[in-house]
């Protein structure tokens, strides 16, 4: 079991985290001064670290985070450390990412993306450690699919890993953009230089290109130092910029300008920069429609767009549904058979982090190892999915018996492939009358 050192001086985020880590099968240490957390990196055989800026009452330049930062640095200089910080410390943050620091992330952050952070570089890490220094080495991301979808998918995402090209990864929100992202990164030419992710949707517009290009000192209210931006730190890695269309028109002809030169300014600045990075991109938006309606410049598209990776909807690969949900639930857990019933079923609007947090639900909520719909579903939703697959079930069953179960026959009738009926036949357990 690989073991999490967490540090913050807020016990309820101990305590948060603790659940949060212990509920995917991490052993949690936690540390709330940094006298605690220096002696439990002197002590304790550690896999990574997760680590607040603050750790004194009132305190907010996060100077206490950044020395414990580098005292854990020379105690365990491999160990992954993951700052979790204040948008009022994003600077510091950043700093500190440029000085080793594996990740950060803004208060309050997102569950899943912390899982994902946490996982990826754990497995970073044992991959480096078995391979001895072979830094060169690429490292798989923990993509976890068995679709045709998803295969034929992911042999293009080979092929354009080792391209170094920009590639535009468009899915519904939930679908896995980031991690199919992180995937083309680290089986690139560039997997040991930085990737570096910059989620557009969650800025606010005014500030996205100082995000990106940076800011001299007084370009804008607030400014009160050069900032560097996120093309800077990517400089020879890679970059990901989700919500690629929340991009404004102004930002989009300085990222244009990059992309054809690799040159920018600062806001603020008229001196240029020159950097190598690759860009990936992703967006649930329809860019096509965005280019008509004078939202986004077509130019900027075809380059952003050399190549487009399509992650389609978890109802549209529902041969990776039950193979997620017992990646999710883990080895200790089972699914009852009305469960799986259930979750093919179900839309999944959500795609798959809706069934990642349904599956910590059901975890949570469940005091024994076999688990029953009710332990992922509402009273409301579980009745309608009961519903759903008894008005379905009982339809196949009636077209294919009226068939005589000519599988062509019955696939026709119901406007359905034979390979489609087939997956409705195992999906529902349906067989012949008479032969139970």
């Amino acid at each position: 079991m690989k073991r999490i050192l967490v540090i913050d001086d807020n016990p309820d985020i101990l305590n948060a985290l603790d659940l949060l880590l212990s509920l995917h099968d991490y052993a949690v240490i936690t540390a709330s001064t940094v006298k605690d957390a220096v002696l439990a990196a002197n002590n304790q055989q550690l896999d990574l670290i997760i680590q607040d800026m603050n750790f004194s009452q009132g305190t907010t330049s996060g100077a206490e985070g950044k020395e414990l930062f580098y005292q854990l640095k020379q105690i365990t200089p491999d160990t992954p450390i993951i700052i979790i910080t204040a948008w009022s410390q994003l600077e510091t943050a950043i700093e500190l990412v440029k000085a080793g620091a594996t990740d950060y992330l803004p208060k309050p952050w997102d569950d899943a993306k912390l899982l994902t952070i946490i996982a990826n570089h754990i497995v970073s890490t044992k991959v480096g450690t078995e391979v001895g220094n072979m830094a060169s080495t690429p490292v798989a991301s923990n993509l976890i699919y068995q679709s045709d979808e998803m295969q034929q998918l992911m042999a293009m995402a080979d092929k354009v890993a080792v391209a170094d090209i920009s590639v535009l990864i468009s899915g519904a929100n939930g679908s896995g953009k980031e991690k199919l992202a992180d995937y083309i990164h680290q089986q690139s030419g560039r997997a040991t230089q930085p990737f570096v992710k910059v989620n557009m949707g969650a800025l606010p517009s005014e500030l996205i290109e100082a995000e990106l290009f940076g800011a001299e000192k007084g370009a804008f209210t607030g400014a009160n130092t050069t900032r560097q931006g996120r093309f800077e730190l990517a400089n020879h890695g890679t970059i990901f910029l989700d919500e690629i269309g929340n991009l404004s028109l102004a930002g989009q002809m300085k990222l244009l300008r990059v992309l054809q030169t690799g040159q920018f300014e600062r806001v603020g600045s008229s001196v240029t920069i020159q950097v190598d990075v690759r860009v990936i991109s992703a967006t649930n938006a329809n860019l096509a429609q965005a280019i008509q309606a004078g939202d986004f410049r077509e130019d900027l598209f075809y380059r952003l767009n050399v190549v487009e990776l399509k992650l389609l909807p978890l109802t549209q690969r529902s041969a990776d549904i039950l193979l997620l949900a017992h990646h999710f639930i883990g080895d200790t857990y089972q699914l009852s058979q009305a469960t799986q019933q259930a979750l093919l079923a179900y839309p999944w609007p959500g795609n798959v982090r809706e069934l990642e947090n349904m599956c910590q639900r059901a975890l949570v909520f469940s005091t024994e190892a076999l688990l029953q719909p009710e332990h992922f579903f509402s009273d409301v939703i579980h009745h309608q999915i009961e519903t759903e697959i008894l008005d379905e079930s009982t339809m196949l069953q009636t077209v294919l018996d009226r068939q005589q179960w000519i599988i062509a026959r019955a696939a026709s009738e119901l406007g359905l492939s034979r390979q489609a009926l087939y997956r409705r036949i195992e999906k529902y357990q349906l067989t012949p009358k008479g032969s139970e």
